[in-house]
């Protein structure tokens, strides 16, 4: 490639965890912790800790495969340099299709959520300004989107630490009574639930091509990042069982706001909603970020119309991609997002660590550091989740998967 068709590699291990937390810490400790405790009871925290472990595995083969090949596309480009093509492709469809879904949820959540701080006009024009304002970020260069999302980012845990400070003295051990109300069968699914509250992990991956040392950076980034949420996750959920129950969290799709509202210290709520707010942004940002990358490398490839891989002269961003992902997130905020396509997304993303994980076992011995048994483990962790799915979810989801094959053979084919 000609150095006007490269990336800058702008981003330190700061930006980098940044990157991973802003696109971790989001819907899921807000509200996914809510439906998880709703399954499982108290004992959600025990499939957080599965959870977090499953992620780790995955996590560690994608590091594994960035120190590698540190390119835009993560999973897309280790499933064509590794596998096959059609692995590859299915790799960055799935992102595409999973990646876009959640942007538009987490959009329409900002909008709710920053109401409650600023209730002046209609919840969707508060999401319509962050796609516009988001995009531009993006646009304006990396080193500025990265230094935006540590603000963001920062807030976000700021607020969820003064939410744990204030919560610790309320907690009542009763509320963990009885522990696992559902048996093992509803810590699984709770463990299903929550592994995709830590998927965030691979935006560092999809951003490989912009990351100085990525063999040195990709690594620690990944582990740094999946430790900390592990922590502030168990951190939080504990405090808020503790606080108001199990029962009350699974009764309200704001689990975290109303343990707020159940305590006395000055501010928590107000700070609780401002961290929810900026948790959304932290998820909207990455996702534009990831989805972007992920458009420049199949345009390079073609297996999207060639114009995705154009670089700006002077940014040195992905200008195409980022402002056609703005567009289609702005379309599904005022429009809404399919149903079916958000549940099948959860099957999109499963497979698409699936493929990560058997990229990695592809790797050379002397590529592994990590052995065989990581991504041997992130694969069955993957294949028992994804099985675990209702039928109509894993259907839709192969469906989705023919559709990006016919979209690849138009472009190939005209």
């Amino acid at each position: 490639m000609t150095k006007t068709k490269e990336l800058i590699r702008a981003l330190t291990l700061k930006d980098a965890v940044g990157v991973g937390l802003g696109a971790i810490i989001g819907a899921g400790i807000f509200v996914v912790t809510g439906v998880a405790a709703g399954v499982s009871g108290p004992a959600f925290i025990v499939g957080l800790v599965i959870a977090g472990f499953i992620a780790a595995f995955n996590g560690l083969s994608s590091a594994q495969l960035a120190a590698v090949y540190p390119q835009s596309g993560g999973t897309y480009e280790y499933g064509y340099r590794l596998l096959t093509p059609g692995f590859g492709f299915s790799a960055g469809w799935m992102f595409l299709i999973s990646k876009l879904s959640a942007a538009g949820v987490v959009a329409i959540g900002f909008g709710s959520y920053f109401h409650q701080l600023v209730p002046l006009v209609s919840p969707v024009y508060y999401s319509l300004a962050a796609v516009l304002l988001l995009t531009l970020a993006n646009y304006i260069g990396i080193q500025k989107a990265g230094r935006i999302n540590l603000v963001i980012v920062s807030v976000t845990l700021l607020s969820l630490l003064y939410l744990v400070f204030s919560g610790i003295g309320a907690v009542d051990v009763q509320n963990f009574k009885p522990f696992a109300p559902f048996g093992f069968m509803g810590v699984a699914e709770s463990a299903a639930l929550l592994f995709f509250a830590f998927t965030g992990y691979a935006r560092i991956a999809t951003l490989a091509e912009e990351v100085r040392e990525p063999e040195k950076t990709i690594p620690k980034a990944v582990i740094i990042t999946i430790a900390t949420a592990i922590l502030l996750y168990a951190a939080v959920s504990l405090v808020a069982i503790g606080v108001i129950g199990a029962g009350a969290m699974a009764s309200t799709a704001s689990p975290l706001q109303r343990v707020a509202d159940g305590l006395t210290t000055p501010g928590v709520s107000l700070v609780v909603t401002l961290g929810a707010s900026t948790a959304m942004l932290g998820v909207l940002l990455s996702q534009i970020l990831g989805i972007s990358r992920m458009m420049l490398a199949m345009g390079r490839r073609r297996d999207l119309p060639a114009f995705f891989e154009a670089i700006h002269p002077k940014n040195r961003v992905p200008h195409v991609g980022i402002f056609i992902t703005g567009f289609i997130i702005l379309m599904l905020t005022l429009f809404g997002t399919f149903e079916f396509i958000v549940r099948a997304a959860t099957f999109t993303i499963l497979l698409y660590y699936s493929i990560t994980n058997i990229a990695a076992l592809k790797q050379p011995k002397t590529q592994q550091f990590y052995g065989k048994a990581v991504p041997v483990l992130g694969l069955i962790g993957c294949l028992a989740m994804s099985v675990a799915l209702p039928i109509t979810v894993m259907a839709s989801g192969v469906g989705l998967l023919l559709i990006g094959f016919g979209v690849r053979y138009v472009v190939k084919r005209f």
